[in-house]
């Protein structure tokens, strides 16, 4: 796996190794949440390689799928798409929107459902670009 900074989780010593390594450097309540969403992600995508890559938890499947990070005061959600995340836009307005990441607060996670739904729409994406 790459090596790379911790990103957000708020330790600046040495980089994560792996997801594991990186969520247990965050703190709580926000590690919890990740845990979760961690796994909405796996059971959405099965195929796809965990990495820390650009410091932070990264899904791999014929490229960037997803990842997700904990800052001091929000954890965010990077879609990767721009496309996708406009085609979600009725189910995304309450959360802070930065180019392809979804800023959310802590304590206050994600729908498990609206994350795997991102997720089999990004695999979809990358599986379609890869055929063509």
């Amino acid at each position: 796996m790459k090596k790379a900074a911790t990103g957000g989780a708020g330790k600046r010593g040495a980089p994560a190794q792996d997801v594991d390594a990186y969520l247990a450097a965050v703190p709580e309540p926000a590690r919890s949440m990740l845990k979760k969403m961690r796994q909405v992600i796996q059971g959405a995508a099965p195929k796809a390689v965990e990495v820390i890559s650009y410091g932070i938890p990264l899904y791999k499947h014929h490229g960037h799928l997803v990842g997700f990070a904990a800052w001091k005061s929000h954890c965010a959600f990077y879609v990767v798409s721009t496309r996708l995340l406009a085609a979600y836009e009725d189910e995304i307005q309450r959360y802070k929107k930065a180019k392809t990441t979804l800023h959310f607060p802590i304590g206050d996670p994600l729908p498990a459902a609206l994350v795997t739904k991102i997720v089999k729409a990004r695999v979809k994406e990358n599986e379609a670009g890869a055929k063509g």
